[in-house]
């Protein structure tokens, strides 16, 4: 599948190798095409967006100590933009995924480095990436025929797990938070320095079906393992008072964030 990727970048020069081997030519060309959508949002915190049929699966590549994390992976035909962008700030040390639902696992088994995920989300993301409790008969009649045909086209399939990661642990500077609701393990991360979070799917910015952007709301209930559960991570992000709120699709909610996220929580 291809993709096409559409940001700036200010990111440092494509390096001389890419997962240890001198790349070819098409590799070069790669990386002069598919890395420049490489944009800076925080510091050592990079974001790459892709996806098919609107480029709204946010990656984030997070720079720590000369290594590079992979959070959250996107859909399939994300992995070689990911391994060229990656490879700009150095050698990824792994993959680490909020949750295991397939747009957020899709890319992982072709990037090529350890995958770690939550505890609870190992057996999905090993498995139909949470599938099995999905109901998309709560979507609208197109919701039902397109949303299941494009998951198919957005899954790489189960990915091996190689080490789990749990709330209050850390990594690559940032502290794990558990978000469960949307699926049953799902993590956030977040760093107090900047008040920086890396939301994943704690909650949307745009609408599930048509993927027209709006203000910040609650998951798709088609979508959760459990929706209330999903309402109640999301009052938890909120009262962390985040300065800028990263999600998984679309845009950052910034400003008052906290009553932002309060108010989607209680509406939506």
């Amino acid at each position: 599948m291809l993709y096409t990727l559409a940001v700036t970048t200010d990111a440092p020069p494509a390096p001389a190798e890419l997962n240890g081997h001198a790349p070819s030519q098409l590799t070069r060309a790669a990386a002069r095409v598919l890395a420049r959508p490489l944009r800076p949002v925080a510091d050592g915190v990079w974001l790459l967006v892709g996806g098919l049929p609107q480029r709204l699966m946010n990656v984030y590549l997070i720079l720590h100590e000369g290594r590079v994390t992979v959070f959250d992976a996107g859909v399939e035909g994300m992995a070689l933009p990911i391994r060229v962008a990656a490879a700009r700030l150095g050698t990824i040390d792994r993959v680490v995924l909020s949750h295991a639902h397939v747009d957020h696992r899709g890319a992982a088994p072709r990037i090529g480095a350890p995958v770690w995920c939550p505890p609870r989300e190992v057996a999905d993301a090993e498995g139909d990436g949470g599938l099995h409790y999905m109901d998309f008969s709560r979507f609208d009649t197109q919701g039902r025929f397109v949303i299941p045909r494009m998951a198919r086209l957005w899954d790489g399939g189960p990915v091996r797990i190689d080490g789990t990661i749990e709330e209050g642990e850390t990594i690559a500077g940032f502290e794990v938070i558990a978000t469960p609701g949307h699926s049953p393990g799902q993590i956030a991360l977040w760093r107090e320095s900047d008040r920086l979070a890396l939301s994943s799917d704690t909650f949307y910015v745009i609408d599930s079906q048509s993927g027209w952007g709006g203000p910040p709301r609650v998951p798709h209930v088609a979508y959760n393992y459990d929706h209330q559960q999903a309402k109640e991570s999301l009052r938890k992000l909120a009262a962390m008072r985040p300065a800028v709120a990263w999600p998984g699709h679309g845009k950052p909610v910034v400003g008052d964030v906290q009553a932002k996220l309060e108010e989607a929580a209680a509406t939506t």
